[in-house]
């Protein structure tokens, strides 16, 4: 699957726009890390925890995206984005989404 963050892909023709595609999840932070990381915020640095958390979210959310658009028959994924929000106070929402298409080398 290709996936590009620009609208288009040089060197191929987008022959058929399959419409959006997305992968969601919503992930809430355990006891544990929330103290480590306040502790953490403190003295300043990293929250390497935290960023290791958010790595396998986006990859977790960017795989759901794929099969979605593998599901539609698609063989790209232009325009892609991540969008991230805070739901309450230990919950984070991660999103990945894109417009699924077909491509053809030109």
């Amino acid at each position: 699957m290709l996936i590009s963050t620009m609208n288009d892909l040089p060197g191929y023709e987008v022959t058929e726009v399959l419409g959006e595609v997305f992968g969601l999840m919503v992930r809430s932070r355990n006891i544990g890390s929330q103290l480590g990381a306040g502790f953490k915020s403190l003295a300043g640095g990293e929250l390497k925890g935290m960023t290791k958390n958010l790595v396998a979210s986006r990859q977790e959310v960017q795989q759901r995206m794929v099969e979605e658009a593998e599901a539609k028959g698609a063989d790209a994924i232009l325009a892609m984005r991540f969008d991230t929000s805070e739901m309450g106070q230990n919950w984070t929402e991660v999103c990945a989404y894109g417009t699924a298409v077909r491509v053809a080398k030109r």
